[in-house]
C-alpha cells in the first residue's frame, strides 16, 4: 500500500503508528474507528429527528424554536472546527480527539438534564463545539499515512462505514423515543461517544510524529489561516462540496416535516427518507473507491455532478403537484445522494493537498466553510423551502447549481 514516510516512535508516550497500524488488524480496524468518530455529527443531528413534536410539548416550545437546536449546534460545530485541526497539528491527532470525546460526553448528559430550550440550546452548543473532531482529525490522519489513490480508497472505505449513521441515526432515534422519551436519546448519544472515547484509547494510534509538528504560536497561526483561507483553488473546493452537501442535508434537517407532514408518516417511520439516501451514498462512496487509481480525481467528480443533476431532474418532475405519495417522493434521492458519495472523496483530497504541512488545519477550515453554511441553511433556508415536497426539490437543484457553478469557475481560471 502506498504511505508516506515510515513513521518513528517518539517520547511522547503515546502509541504509534509503527506499532499498531503496521500489522494487517490495525490496517482493517482504522476504516471503522476514523467513521465511528465521523459519525457523531450525524447521529447528533439525526437520532433526535423523530422527537421534535414531543421536545415541543415538553419544553413548551414551538416547532421552529426545536429545529432552532440544530442551529445551536451547528455554529459551534463549524467554529470549534476552525482550530480542532490546528491543535492536532500541534498537539498530536489522538489527544485532541480524545479530549473533544470527552467534552461530547458531557456536553449530551447536559442535554439529557434540560428542562426547558434555552437549556437544551446551551447542551447542543457544547455538542457542537466538540462533536467535528473525529471527522476533522480523521481525514488529516488519513493524509498522514497514505498518497493518492490509496489516500481516496481509505476515504471512500471510511465513506462506506459513515454512510450508514444518517439511516440508523433517526431510526435508533424513532423507537428509543417509542420505548422511553426524547431524554433518552441524549443518553444514548452520551453512551455512544464514551464507547468511542475507549476505542481510540485502547486501540488508535498517534499518526503524527512529533517532528512534522507545527509549533503553538499567534503568529504561525495567522499565517496558516491566511494560507488556507487565502487560496482560491482551496475555497472552490470547499465551497464546492458545501453546495453538493447541503442538497441532500435539506432533506435531512426537513425530516420531520417532509415525513410527518407532507408524507403523513410517523415517528418510527424516518427509514422511508434515511435509508433510501444512505443506499445511495454508500454506493456512491464504493464507486469511488473502485474509480481510485482508474480516473482521476477530477474525473470522479464530473462524474457525480452528472448523476446529482439527473436526480435533480427527475426529483422536480415527480413532485410537480406538490403531494406525491410513496415511493415517488423518494425516488430520486438515491441517485443524488450516489452523485454525492462519489463527488466527496475527490473534492475533500484536492483540498487537502494543496497544504500537505498544515493538513489538520486545511481540514479544521474545509470543515468549518462547510459547516458554517450548514448552520445558514439549517437556520434560514430550510423553513423557506420546507413549505411542500415540489420546494425541497426544487432547493435540493439549486445547491447543486451552486456547487457547480463553483467548481466550474475554479476550473475556467486554472
Amino acid at each position: 500500500m502506498a504511505r508516506t514516510s515510515p513513521k518513528r516512535s517518539s517520547t511522547d508516550g503515546e502509541p504509534h503508528i509503527n506499532n499498531s497500524i503496521s500489522k494487517q488488524g490495525g490496517r482493517d480496524l482504522l476504516p471503522f474507528i476514523l467513521a465511528s468518530l465521523a459519525m457523531i455529527g450525524p447521529f447528533s443531528i439525526d437520532t433526535y429527528l423523530p422527537a421534535f413534536p414531543a421536545m415541543a410539548a415538553n419544553l413548551d416550545a414551538t416547532m421552529l424554536e426545536v429545529q432552532q437546536t440544530l442551529t445551536a449546534y451547528l455554529l459551534p460545530f463549524a467554529a470549534a472546527m476552525l482550530w480542532q485541526g490546528a491543535l492536532s497539528d500541534t498537539l498530536g491527532r489522538r489527544r485532541v480527539i480524545l479530549w473533544g470525546l470527552a467534552i461530547y460526553v458531557a456536553a449530551s448528559v447536559f442535554c439529557v438534564a434540560a428542562t426547558n430550550i434555552q437549556m437544551l440550546w446551551i447542551g447542543r452548543a457544547l455538542q457542537g463545539l466538540s462533536a467535528g473532531v473525529g471527522m476533522v482529525v480523521g481525514r488529516a490522519m488519513i493524509r498522514d499515512l497514505y498518497d493518492g489513490a490509496e489516500a481516496q480508497r481509505l476515504m471512500a472505505k471510511v465513506g462506506i462505514i459513515f454512510a450508514t449513521a444518517p439511516a440508523l441515526a433517526p431510526i435508533l432515534g424513532g423507537w428509543i423515543h417509542a420505548f422511553f422519551d426524547w431524554h433518552a436519546i441524549f443518553v444514548f448519544l452520551a453512551l455512544f461517544g464514551a464507547a468511542l472515547w475507549l476505542l481510540v484509547w485502547r486501540r488508535l494510534p498517534e499518526t503524527l510524529e512529533l517532528a512534522r509538528r507545527q509549533p503553538l504560536s499567534l503568529r504561525n497561526l495567522w499565517t496558516g489561516y491566511r494560507s488556507v483561507f487565502g487560496s482560491l483553488p482551496f475555497m472552490r473546493y470547499a465551497l464546492a462540496l458545501a453546495c453538493i452537501f447541503n442538497g441532500m442535508f435539506l432533506y435531512v434537517l426537513s425530516a420531520p416535516v417532509f415525513l410527518m407532514n407532507h408524507l403523513h408518516l410517523s415517528a418510527q417511520d424516518f427509514a422511508w427518507l434515511f435509508v433510501p439516501m444512505v443506499t445511495g451514498l454508500m454506493v456512491g462512496s464504493y464507486v469511488s473507491g473502485r474509480l481510485a487509481g482508474k480516473r482521476t480525481p477530477q474525473q470522479c467528480i464530473r462524474l457525480g455532478f452528472a448523476l446529482t443533476a439527473a436526480a435533480c431532474a427527475l426529483n422536480i418532475a415527480l413532485n410537480l403537484d406538490g403531494s406525491p405519495g410513496l415511493p415517488w417522493a423518494v425516488l430520486a434521492l438515491p441517485l443524488f445522494t450516489c452523485g454525492l458519495g462519489i463527488i466527496m472523496p475527490g473534492l475533500q483530497l484536492l483540498a487537502l493537498d494543496l497544504f500537505p504541512d498544515r493538513r489538520g488545519m486545511a481540514s479544521s477550515c474545509q470543515g468549518t466553510v462547510h459547516t458554517g453554511i450548514n448552520a445558514l441553511v439549517a437556520g434560514v433556508l430550510v423553513p423557506l423551502f420546507w413549505g411542500s415536497t415540489l420546494t425541497l426539490a426544487a432547493g435540493m437543484a439549486v445547491f447543486l447549481l451552486l456547487a457547480v457553478a463553483v467548481y466550474v469557475s475554479g476550473l475556467l481560471r486554472s
